[in-house]
């Protein structure tokens, strides 16, 4: 069975990495293939050895597994938004089928569509929507929105599109997971009606208790700091907590805690199974006898599991609160039958039915997290003799090298996926655990369902706790050495990293266990990946409407702008930048280039800041702005500046010196306009540069404007890239940093076919995703989108 299971996740695997979708004849033959290959693999059963058994059982396995994902996937795919109705305003009739999240601007929910109004046109079942509440005349919001009402509303929609970046977050592949097809907003009218308070569904009542409980939450904690982490604990809605706490939870590796964990389900599973087992046993204090009809064991594993599905529900189902569910029911099932299996079996048990339900799981680092603790914690206690011993000692013991063991276990996994491991992880554990699982959790899922006082009471108490373990968490988390960082391992070196993971973890007595620790070095001591001595590269990242793009020589790294805010505690240099800067293990800018005070330049500067050591910032921003005063170092930057990195030359063309003390010009007008030659290619950044500036550099600097790629001044908007400026600059590719279906419609069709009629390549990153270009003898790109192409997300030309 665990050779057929694994086998077969090994197939899911094979189809989430591929770019297309086999077609129906493809799936048909790696189903019949599969079929014969069993017959066959049975018919000569005698003559098989084990291993080749095992093999066959894989390999079968395999086929049949990404025939499945394939399956779903086509069966996802299905439902389209045409092209033809992007951006129309359309009128539908659907149920709200998700926990609204209310921020700043607004809320945010899923709508199960039951029916569109307007004549011809096409919506997909599912779909995301936000409904602001004052965004440039659009709609307001209605006193509240629950979960279950049924509404008719007036909206606009695109199909599924996320910024496409290396290290970041696959918003699309997410969107397909939870079964929505198309994203958008509520517009304004009178079209905006509610038909029912609620529509009698169960999902809709699992989503309305946890919205009832949320509310209880934050009532009784309003104004608190920590209200969301107790809101997470009790329903899994993670949203309400702050990034700057995310930030510490991360870095102190305490994250996986603050959600409903498989530690809190099974802690909860356990004590209702104890109390259902004792009372049981005792028949409910009257003399019936129950145990003689029911075995007590069988009720508790019943119960048990029951409590644990309860307890999913509220959590909304994610990664690691499946996984234990399924862990416990296997348990409980087998109880039932009498065929109580071992601890692996259960284990791959549940990861067949997580990859069964949900082949996009695999996509996500909470699913490889999540087994890849459980199965360290099985091998790390494999093997192990001698009489177990008992009392507190023992236990806290034996809580010790288990907790050891996940630490070192998790090492390689967690330096693959994140590019860093923080290193107070086991101290910050050691507390943490214990104090979340049995004294928050339990306060707070009492608290949310006791009637007041004791609600505030216990609440009031949970958050006590929670901020207490903040303060310490905030000072580990503030250590210089709280976080190791390298670049995301190459396979060679992850695997032999785990080698000696597993090395280290043999049970005592296994020769010279200390020395897997060598096979760490390749892992720990990597070095960011650089161009030569007179190469540069720049990669444009994919941030949605904005600039931000990292130049890099062969010893130094300059930001130039850093994207847009998204929304509060959410914008381009923690969702883009950052996690980019990680992967690749850089922990340092020498430079940073903020181009201009628009906020789709400066959105993620203070995140950056924040995390990165940066040793200057250069910006045409006042002193007081919140940038410069963040800064280590800040200039202003002015034509003439130039210095030389590693054969690398950087010109700042624009804005003249004397420019700062005219206060007319408007913000575009002094966009710090960067040239980058190391003799042979070049590179212009113009910022948001428009007819004016292009003019005046083209009349005094023309030959300093030459560059194999510019980068398309203000997004390509109307009152940029004139012709006289293109034919100045004399580009072979413009790179045009703009969001997808963009309200300000960057770029300008006519500013767009101007650089084709002038045989300028171009590249949109919203088409392209994060474009890289490398600097040498010529100027060789590529295509985010393209070089990781996935079926969800076509490839572009």
């Amino acid at each position: 069975m665990r050779s057929a299971i694994l086998g077969f996740t090994a197939g899911v695997l094979a189809l989430q990495m591929s770019a297309a979708l086999p077609s129906t004849g493809q799936m048909l033959a790696c189903a019949a293939g599969a079929l014969a290959f069993i017959v066959l693999v049975r018919a000569a059963a005698r003559y098989v050895s084990g291993a080749g058994s095992a093999c066959a059982t894989i390999f079968t396995s395999l086929l049949l597994g990404y025939t499945w994902a394939a399956l779903l996937a086509h069966q996802a795919m299905i439902s389209q938004l045409p092209a033809a109705d992007e951006g129309r305003d359309l009128t539908v009739i659907g149920v709200i089928d998700s926990l609204p999240y209310r921020f700043e601007q607004g809320l945010r929910f899923n709508l199960q569509v039951e029916r569109t109004e307007t004549p011809g046109a096409t919506v997909p079942p599912r779909i995301a929507l936000s409904w602001y509440a004052d965004r440039r005349g659009e709609a307001i919001l209605p006193d509240s929105v629950m979960p279950g009402e049924r509404w008719r509303l007036s909206v606009r929609l695109q199909r599924p599109h996320g910024n496409a970046n290396p290290g970041g977050f696959d918003y699309e592949a997410w969107l397909l997971e939870q079964g929505v097809r198309a994203t958008g907003y509520v517009r304004a009218g009178d079209a905006n009606i509610r038909l029912d308070a609620f529509v009698p569904r169960f999902a809709t009542l699992v989503e309305r208790c946890r919205a009832v409980l949320r509310e209880r939450i934050l009532h009784a904690l309003a104004g608190r700091q920590y209200a969301g982490v107790i809101v997470a604990l009790v329903i899994g809605d993670q949203r309400g907590i702050e990034q700057s706490d995310w930030q510490v939870f991360n870095r102190t590796g305490i994250g996986h805690l603050i959600s409903i964990s498989g530690l809190h389900i099974t802690m909860i599973a356990g004590l209702a199974a104890l109390a259902a087992s004792s009372l049981w046993r005792r028949s409910f204090f009257t003399g019936a006898q129950l145990p003689l009809r029911l075995p007590a064991q069988k009720l508790a594993a019943l119960v048990g599991a029951v409590a644990a599905l309860l307890y999913v529900l509220l959590a909304g189902f994610g990664v690691p609160a499946q996984r234990t569910l399924y862990m416990l029911a296997v348990v409980a099932l087998a109880l039932w039958l009498g065929r109580l299996s071992s601890v692996t079996h259960v284990l791959c048990a549940a990861l067949g039915v997580v990859v069964l339900l949900d082949p996009w799981a695999v996509l996500w680092p909470g699913f490889w997290l999540s087994f890849g603790a459980v199965a360290v914690i099985l091998f790390g206690g494999h093997g192990r003799i001698g009489a177990r011993e008992s009392g507190l000692r023992a236990n806290l013991a034996l809580a010790g090298r288990t907790q050891c063991s996940v630490t070192l276990g998790l090492v390689p996994l967690t330096m693959l996926l994140f590019g860093q491991v923080s290193l107070v992880s086991p101290l910050a554990n050691a507390v943490a655990i214990p104090l979340v699982s049995f004294i928050v959790t339990p306060l707070a899922l009492l608290g949310s369902l006791l009637p007041e006082p004791l609600c505030g009471w216990l609440l009031a108490a949970a958050h006590a706790a929670v901020a207490g373990l903040a303060a310490l968490l905030g000072y580990l988390s503030a250590l210089p050495a709280a976080v190791w960082r390298a670049p995301a391992p190459q396979a060679w070196v992850f695997l032999l990293a785990l080698g000696g993971t597993l090395w280290m973890l043999m049970p005592r007595g296994w020769p010279h266990r200390w020395a897997g620790a060598s096979a760490w070095l390749p892992l720990l001591l990597q070095v960011p990946e650089h161009p030569s001595v007179g190469r540069f590269r720049v990669t444009a990242f994919d941030v949605g409407q904005g600039m931000a793009l990292l130049v890099e020589t062969a010893g130094h790294r300059l930001l130039y702008d850093t994207g847009p805010g998204y929304a509060p505690g959410a914008d381009a240099g923690s969702r883009v930048l950052l996690p980019y800067l990680r992967m690749r293990g850089i922990g340092e800018l020498d430079g940073m280039v903020v181009s201009h005070s628009d906020t789709d330049h400066t959105g993620g500067a203070l995140a950056v800041l924040g995390e990165q050591r940066v040793g200057w910032v250069a910006s045409s921003l006042g002193a007081g702005h919140p940038i410069a005063r963040a800064a280590r170092h800040h200039l202003r930057c002015a034509a003439g500046q130039q210095w030389e990195w590693d054969g690398v030359r950087f010109e700042m063309l624009h804005p003249a010196a004397s420019s700062y003390a005219d206060p007319g010009p408007k913000a575009n007008a002094r966009s710090c306009t960067l040239r980058i030659t190391n003799g042979r290619t070049a590179i212009l950044l113009a910022g948001d540069i428009e007819a004016a500036q292009e003019a005046k550099l083209v009349s005094t600097n023309a030959q300093q404007l030459r560059a194999d790629v510019l980068l398309a001044p203000h997004h390509g908007s109307g009152t940029s890239s004139t012709a006289a400026f293109l034919q100045a600059v004399h580009p072979s590719i413009g790179v045009f940093q703009v969001g997808y279906r963009n309200r300000y419609k960057h770029p300008k069709k006519e500013v767009y076919e101007r650089y084709g009629q002038l045989g300028i390549q171009r590249l949109r990153t919203d088409e392209a995703g994060a474009v890289t270009l490398d600097f040498g003898g010529g100027v060789d790109y590529q295509a985010y989108r393209n070089e990781h192409a996935r079926y969800w997300s076509a490839p572009q030309p």
